[in-house]
């Protein structure tokens, strides 16, 4: 059982729905003729993760006071929901193409917005919404809405069922995020992203990838600059004779493009019946600080929200 995740770094159109989802349809269908089961976009594609302005995005404002928020209104704005045309097609494209299609969107929601990912079976049907939890409240995403779990479904593909989560971007920086994740179920952890990505960021993925003995792909965008860089571990150091091994599945360049990784479910399946990572000598009873509500300096921040 050999899944192929076709991990799309792309280069969006800042703020232009219909053109994102036009050549989001294009890569889909490029993914299939690669003998792809699984299609991840990048971070927020239906506007291709762009500030409507500057102000609304830049690290140097201060996102709980803005001098303009009419430019975050007109951002907001974009928000589709699931009934979307834009959702609509890849459904239907997911069913044309007999291959699960994990789209992402800004989303319309009761307040602000979501920044959020929708995981697409082969036959069309949304089998899971998540909507990015560790939102970044230093910058405009403090105007989105945080989501409240880290939910996981059986995705069926034609080479057998596999349960399946996500986070994004932000979220990988917590090593909660992968472990609920975890502790739910997922085997696969889908993880669109938008930011730099240098080692430490993708020595954090590996790390979550091993500590919850789970399978992680992430995609980015593409850029030449400080982009790029999608990748993905099998949550493996080690074979099946306990030799170390290289746990990476592939690591792209900056270059946009369509990246393969292939994760052999029933070999992580044969590591997590007998590693000692995941849940297996965990101590959750000493971890009550891990959800304790209270912030101390150096960390508190004026825009973090609880």
């Amino acid at each position: 059982m050999k899944l192929r995740i076709a991990l799309l770094q792309l280069k969006g159109y800042p703020n232009n729905l219909e053109k994102n989802k036009n050549k989001g349809i294009e890569y889909c269908k490029k993914a299939k003729e690669l003998n792809s089961d699984i299609v991840l976009f990048p971070e927020m594609w239906s506007n291709a993760y762009a500030p409507y302005h500057n102000e609304v995005w830049e690290h140097s404002y201060n996102p709980k006071k803005p001098k303009k928020p009419e430019l975050i209104k007109e951002w907001q704005n974009q928000a589709i929901t699931q009934n979307s045309d834009y959702v609509k097609e890849f459904c239907n494209l997911a069913k044309e193409l007999d291959l699960a299609i994990a789209i992402t969107y800004m989303e319309k929601w009761d307040g602000n917005p979501r920044n959020t990912v929708s995981i697409i079976n082969r036959f069309g049907k949304i089998i899971l919404t998540y909507a990015k939890v560790h939102t970044c409240d230093f910058s405009g995403e403090y105007h989105l809405t945080p989501g409240e779990s880290f939910p996981v479904s059986l995705l069926n593909t034609k080479k057998g069922d596999v349960k399946i989560g996500s986070m994004i971007c932000f979220d990988r920086e917590f090593p909660e995020s992968a472990r609920i994740l975890m502790l739910n179920g997922a085997e696969l952890i889908l993880c669109p992203n938008c930011c730099e990505m240098n080692d430490i960021r993708t020595s954090t993925i590996k790390v979550r990838a091993y500590e919850n003995m789970v399978g992680i792909a992430l995609a980015n965008y593409a850029d030449e600059g400080i982009m790029g860089c999608s990748v993905a571990f099998d949550g493996m150091p080690y074979d099946l004779d306990g030799n170390l091994r290289e746990s990476k599945v592939i690591q792209a360049g900056r270059e946009e493009g369509i990246y393969i990784a292939e994760f052999d479910i029933k070999k992580l399946r044969k590591f997590r019946n007998r590693e000692t990572q995941g849940n297996a000598f965990r101590k959750p009873n000493t971890y009550s600080e891990l959800v304790s509500e209270i912030v101390e300096e150096p960390f508190i921040r004026e825009t973090a929200k609880r």
